[in-house]
């Protein structure tokens, strides 16, 4: 029983190691990754190469996934290019599996390691910033060889007393049996890393034979696929559509490395007689491994038609704007914020039509496309809501004040489209023609750099336009004034004109705004902390 319990230990000792260091690393280089996501994704093939190198150094596939996940709903990568970034993920959580056999079993440095945690402990708590997320990863890294030892230790004692007779036998139904076992470790620990990791130590101990070990790494493979499925529960449609294509892609693969399993064996038994026995962990990493890449190899020519068959599978039901805003982003800030964006970018593209409409009198400015749009800006705002940061995080903090502030802007915007006389009597009076016309033309200019993404061309154009009509409306003003005063425009009429020069003022002001704070989320997203300054300034 001391055993089993060491054992226990041993293994949660080793996935609170993982846990660690994950968040540690994503810490420091969070951010690279992020933009390395969408910097070198530019094809399947070459999303698979960044997938596996961001979950390598990262030790999160799901980490990678959420990202390249949130990067679609952004329209930053391609559903296809995404699905390269979850093929290489697979391949990449496997350099867990050699950390293991090479340092753990050959070099055992469970001890060694154990000042690296206490240091890593100091630099956690004396560090700033990205010193100290570092200091976090050191002692997660140290943690994962004191459990790799702890279960060693623990599973030594056990020699003799389990062995592979007391596991099912290694033939097709022992071998589907055990697949299933190694599903539900991972479904149980909720990491194949950590049920790898077990079965490494199993083998290495002689707990297991290779053929009974491997059996449960494939099925861990396979038992990833339901975190991500249970992920996309209520998900967005390009969440559902990456949990799916995990789930049959796994499924197609761990099928593959069954059937593989003995020619495998035979393979080692043909070119190195007895190594197998002798180092069954080696053997056990490179076939979790090579079946992985063998994987990939085999479905990145056809990852175009996958990509089209899930799309028909999981086709897209609401055309709606909020279509990105995934809750399941949340978990990651900024993804979720690229999301949100996105979502925004869509929103005021509709909001620059809307208004053009309006002023002309189209039957496309009506009272529930307006109602729809204010819908679609409050749920961006609550979406928003749920995003926590804090000034230390530049980047991410200027990002999300930008999105805050444009969604506010928004609002004002669809309360002033809301007082629809204002907007419509400019037609009536020859005075207000110009103003009018300085409206709809800068709105049309603001409209294509827009629709364009070009937001620094939108900001300059929008203020231009903002400019302008405040001028026209000031000397407007002058002139309806001097006009009511000297009585030849009566009080109410006069007051109308007014109102509506004021309209086109404010309404030209909100657009301004809103492109200046979406230029500045457009910097924060892709290039550069904008200066805080310049958030605050509209």
């Amino acid at each position: 029983m001391t055993q089993l319990f060491e054992v226990l230990g041993g293994l949660g000792v080793f996935l609170l190691g993982v846990v660690i260091m994950t968040d540690g690393l994503r810490g420091v280089a969070g951010d690279a990754l992020r933009g390395a996501l969408t910097r070198f994704t530019r094809s399947p093939l070459s999303g698979a190469c960044t997938g596996a190198i961001s979950t390598a150094v990262l030790q999160s596939s799901s980490a990678t996934t959420v990202a390249a996940v949130g990067f679609v709903g952004a329209g930053l990568l391609t559903f296809p290019q995404a699905l390269g970034v979850v093929f290489g993920a697979n391949l990449g959580t496997t350099i867990t599996g050699w950390l293991v056999a090479l340092l753990g079993f050959k070099l055992k440095l469970g001890t060694m390691v154990l000042p690296l945690i206490l240091g890593g402990v100091l630099l956690h708590l004396f560090g700033k910033q990205r010193w100290a997320q570092g200091g976090l990863a050191m002692a997660g890294f140290g943690l994962i060889f004191v459990g790799i030892d702890a279960m060693q230790a623990g599973m030594s004692g056990m020699e003799g007393r389990i062995t592979p007779d007391d596991f099912p036998s290694d033939n097709l139904i022992g071998r589907f049996q055990l697949l299933l076992i190694g599903v539900g470790i991972t479904l149980i620990t909720q990491s194949s890393s950590a049920g790898v990791a077990a079965a490494l130590t199993a083998v290495h101990t002689g707990t297991i034979s290779f053929e009974q070990a491997a059996a449960m790494v494939i099925g861990m493979d396979i038992g990833t696929t339901a975190t991500a499925l249970f992920a996309t529960i209520g998900g967005a449609t390009e969440s559902r559509r990456t949990g799916y294509s995990h789930v049959i892609y796994n499924l197609c693969t761990g099928l593959g490395a069954f059937i593989l399993l003995s020619p495998y064996v035979w393979l080692w038994q043909w070119l190195a007689p007895g190594e197998l026995l002798n180092q069954p962990e080696i053997a056990l990493v490179a076939f979790h491994s090579g079946f992985n890449a063998l994987g990939i190899i085999l479905v990145l020519p056809v990852a175009r038609p996958f990509a089209n068959f899930i799309i028909r599978l999981v086709p897209e039901k609401t055309s709606t704007m909020v279509r990105h805003l995934d809750k399941h982003l949340l978990k990651e800030p900024f993804v979720a914020l690229e999301a949100a964006r996105t979502t925004l970018e869509e929103i005021n593209l509709a909001l620059l039509q809307f208004g053009r409409d309006l002023i002309h009198l189209r039957s496309q400015a009506n009272a529930e496309t307006l109602l729809e749009l204010a819908d679609a800006i409050e749920q961006t705002q609550r979406f928003l809501d749920q995003i926590h940061s804090s000034p230390e995080h530049a980047r991410e903090w200027q990002f999300l004040m930008a999105c805050m502030h444009g969604v506010d802007h928004m609002q004002r915007l669809c309360d002033r489209y809301a007082e629809t006389r204002r907007a419509q009597n400019w037609q009536r009076w020859t005075e207000l023609a110009p103003l009018g016309k300085q409206l709809d033309s800068g709105m049309q200019q603001v409209q294509a750099a827009a629709s364009t993404g070009n937001w620094a061309v939108a900001a300059k154009d929008s203020a231009s336009l903002a400019e302008t009509c405040a001028q026209t409306a000031d000397d407007l003003r002058e002139q309806i004034m001097s006009n009511i005063a000297s009585g030849r425009e009566d009080t109410v009429q006069g007051d109308l004109q007014l109102e509506t020069t004021r309209w086109i003022r404010r309404v030209a002001d909100h657009l301004w705004r809103i492109s200046h704070h979406m230029q500045l989320a457009d910097q924060a997203s892709h290039k550069e902390t904008p200066p805080a300054e310049s958030v605050a300034a509209a």
